[in-house]
């Protein structure tokens, strides 16, 4: 559900840049005020932003409609690192893929980061999510609260998608088309995304429950140690991102076949100046555009894969350490 910059107009762009900046600035400040949050959160953050990385590169088919999907990850990293975590996380994974790797366009990168990530971590998984587990730590409650949570926050991103193109004007996309397009194919992917987040998290639940914020009364005897979960997240995400990710479904994702059946075609374009200048500054820094070769769009994937994930390993943990230093000098000065 990357947006390409020619659905939108500088003005919504900007805009939602800033509100997504603000979102971001509003969490470091709640991660900054977190007695929780410590040191070992900091490698969590970027095993996950990597294994989020890995899995957003796997589109899976959605049988019967031509089109494909992708997780999002915003209930499973909020889940293990809080909603706040969350979000710098899952941006740092949206950053890492629009700068160099083409994917989301740059003027639209504050869209995707407030349509993928504030609507899961900080509206889906507090609203749904969390409501329902607290009824009862139980694989059946993982289970129900990752598939609604992960469907609300998809169908919530997909109607915000089918808004900020409204109010930009520059696509020939009607509203009410638009929206019977978007919607019920990104409730199928909203499906699969929480079977799969239910997965992850049904298996650190047996192995690691505190890892999911249980209370200590609740808690199982663990079987694996955190650095044992973080290692094991790490081998899947190389796993997933070097390898798997050559499985993925050459079908248009649930946006793109949207777009072409309304337009007949997925190929969109915009001429102002702030659109060519994007354009121009994304081809400078991507090396990898589409996963690929620039000399070879058929090669590369698995490369891309890696050195995605280690870079978006790298970012979020790095976001994390930073507040984690700002944290501490505050408690210091107490």
């Amino acid at each position: 559900m990357h947006m390409a910059d020619a659905l939108l107009s500088p003005t919504v762009g900007v805009t939602m840049a800033a509100v997504s900046v603000g979102a971001l600035a509003y969490s470091a400040s709640k991660i900054k005020k977190d007695d929780h949050f410590d040191e070992k959160q900091i490698p969590m953050m970027g095993v996950m932003g990597a294994f989020v990385f890995a899995g957003q590169m796997i589109n899976f088919t959605i049988p019967g409609t031509g089109s494909s999907g992708h997780i999002g990850g915003g209930i499973l990293l909020a889940a293990l690192l809080g909603p706040y975590p969350a979000l710098l996380t899952i941006a740092a994974v949206l950053i890492i893929q629009c700068l160099f790797f083409a994917d989301g366009g740059l003027l639209a990168l504050g869209c995707n980061i407030f349509n993928m990530g504030v609507l899961s971590c900080l509206v889906a998984y507090p609203l749904i999510f969390k409501p329902i587990f607290k009824k009862g730590f139980s694989t059946r409650n993982i289970t129900l609260a990752s598939i609604l949570a992960a469907v609300v926050g998809l169908q919530l991103g997909a109607f915000s998608v089918v808004l900020e193109t409204l109010a930009s004007g520059i696509t020939k996309l009607p509203f009410s088309t638009f929206v019977l397009f978007m919607q019920p194919i990104h409730l199928a992917i909203g499906i699969v995304e929480g079977l799969i987040t239910a997965a992850v998290l049904t298996f650190i639940f047996n192995m690691r429950p505190e890892l999911l914020e249980l209370p200590a009364e609740e808690s199982k005897t663990n079987r694996l140690s955190r650095k044992q979960i973080t290692v094991t997240l790490l081998i899947l995400a190389v796993f997933i991102g070097g390898g798997l990710s050559l499985l993925a479904s050459n079908f248009p994702d649930g946006l793109e076949w949207s777009i072409a059946g309304v337009t007949g075609s997925t190929e969109l374009s915009a001429n102002t100046s702030l659109h060519h200048a994007a354009e121009g500054f994304q081809k400078f820094t991507s090396f990898m555009p589409d996963y690929a070769f620039k000399s070879n769009s058929g090669s590369g994937t698995s490369l891309a894969g890696i050195v995605g994930g280690g870079l978006t390993l790298w970012l979020a943990a790095a976001s994390g350490f930073i507040i984690y230093l700002f944290k501490r000098r505050r408690v210091e000065q107490e």
